[in-house]
């Protein structure tokens, strides 16, 4: 089994895939293959993976190279965590869509993560990355399965798809947050492990569909909370819209629609490691590569480092599907099929994964017809994005003219302002 990790995210995930490989998967012949370019860091993170595989002593091995056809060559699974330039280019896309002229509020409300214009450039840079990384599979692994964990997910997993890949993507879980499914339970004086809930919509734009403890029946009860409003403006507001509680970090959901009163975009959105925590974290994988994770120090840093570990865990899934077992996986990014036949088969939803043997059993799952009706628009938006990753421009222009979050907005000059800006990055978006 040979697995590649491809991505700049990927060295603040090693700890926990490793962890999740070795000792949870017990994988005897694994092969780690991971992409790293600057060389200070690539002997990091051979002699930290190198002291994490004799610490397992149960064989296997990881090779840390500069060469994608070498990380590449002959993989099972590609777990795939880049985001290029995210943090430098939308903050000069902010700048950009703000001005201080008297008569000209701007569009600094646009600069957003997912959604909106931003969304659309952030789409277009995201899916290049994500297309010449295809490009390289097709030729040294077209067979492999993909995990996605580039933002924005919806946009890229769609790029997989589109370009043949069985593809699942997992992005911000919707089981934590202010209005994750672990305070939901908490809110109801119940522990968040004997909670049983499904959340199903879109990456980002997902919601609860069922609520359980035992045989009762927690739903109910939370509906009526967010119709008084105590989960929230923004939950009450889209209750009254849709009939349905938005679950996950809600300020996701609002970046797929129009300006929400409440709601004020991010001005300094996180993408990977802050420097401070980058920081924290090399010093910890040196401790562990200089002594042994059978040393005393070594153990600590490596506790140290889990902590600090995102919640996802692709390599469960990756385990899960190449391993043909049957598991179910809350919130993974995927092409709908019929898992939600009130979008069309194409869609990019996000729902509970539902494996037999490694292959997906797939469950309906029905909506209030209203939720429905938006997670349509978002999805034709959020695979409009995906195409016009590939050059298109017309993909651009029906994007512009559809896109929810830019309701109520002048769309022509919405599409010059995506033009201008799609110019400002032609170093990188060279099909335009």
């Amino acid at each position: 089994m040979k697995i590649t990790l491809i991505g700049q995210d990927i060295p603040m995930l090693l700890p926990a895939l490793l962890t999740d490989l070795l000792f949870a998967g017990a994988e005897h012949d694994a092969v780690i293959a991971a992409e790293e370019g600057n060389p200070a860091m690539r002997e990091l993170l051979q002699g930290y993976g190198d002291a994490v595989f004799r610490k397992a002593g149960i064989g296997g091995e990881i090779r840390v190279t500069d060469h994608r056809e070498e990380a590449l060559a002959g993989a099972d699974c590609v777990i795939y965590a880049g985001d290029p330039q995210a943090a430098s280019r939308f903050f000069q896309d902010r700048s950009a869509l703000g001005t201080d002229e008297e008569n000209d509020p701007g569009l600094t409300d646009q600069a957003r993560v997912n959604g909106g214009i931003e969304g659309l450039l952030h789409a277009l840079r995201a899916g290049d990355a994500v297309l010449k990384l295809c490009d390289g599979m097709d030729k040294a692994c077209p067979e492999a399965f993909v995990i996605n964990l580039g933002q924005p997910v919806a946009r890229t997993t769609a790029v997989f798809t589109k370009r043949g890949y069985r593809c699942c993507g997992l992005g911000r879980t919707p089981l934590r947050g202010a209005n994750g499914v672990d305070t939901y339970a908490k809110r109801l004086q119940i522990r968040p492990e004997n909670v049983k809930a499904v959340t199903a919509g879109l990456p980002g734009f997902a919601f609860l569909t069922e609520m359980r403890d035992g045989k009762t029946d927690l739903l109910g009860k939370l509906e009526k909370a967010a119709e008084a409003g105590e989960l929230g403006s923004l939950a009450k507001r889209w209750y009254g819209w849709w009939n349905a509680v938005p679950v996950g970090d809600v300020t996701d959901h609002a970046e797929f629609l129009p300006a929400q009163e409440g709601y004020i975009p991010d001005e300094h959105p996180e993408f990977g490691e802050s420097v401070e925590k980058r920081k924290e974290r090399i010093l910890y994988m040196n401790t562990v590569r200089e002594q042994g994770a059978d040393s005393r120090d070594g153990a600590m840093a490596q506790l140290l480092l889990l902590s600090k570990a995102p919640p996802i865990r692709p390599m469960k899934l990756a385990l899960a599907v190449l391993r043909k077992e049957t598991a179910e996986i809350p919130a993974v990014a995927r092409r709908n099929g019929l898992t939600m036949p009130q979008l069309p088969a194409e869609a990019i939803i996000e729902a509970p994964l539902v494996l037999k043997d490694g292959t997906e059993e797939e469950r309906e799952i029905r909506v209030p017809e209203a939720l429905a009706d938006i997670l349509g628009e978002v999805d034709n938006a959020n695979r409009l994005a995906a195409k016009a990753a590939e050059g298109d421009r017309e993909a651009v222009r029906e994007y512009v003219e559809t896109d929810p979050a830019l309701a109520g907005l002048d769309r022509l000059y919405c599409m010059d302002v995506a033009d201008a800006l799609i110019r400002m990055h032609e170093d990188v978006l060279s099909k335009f």
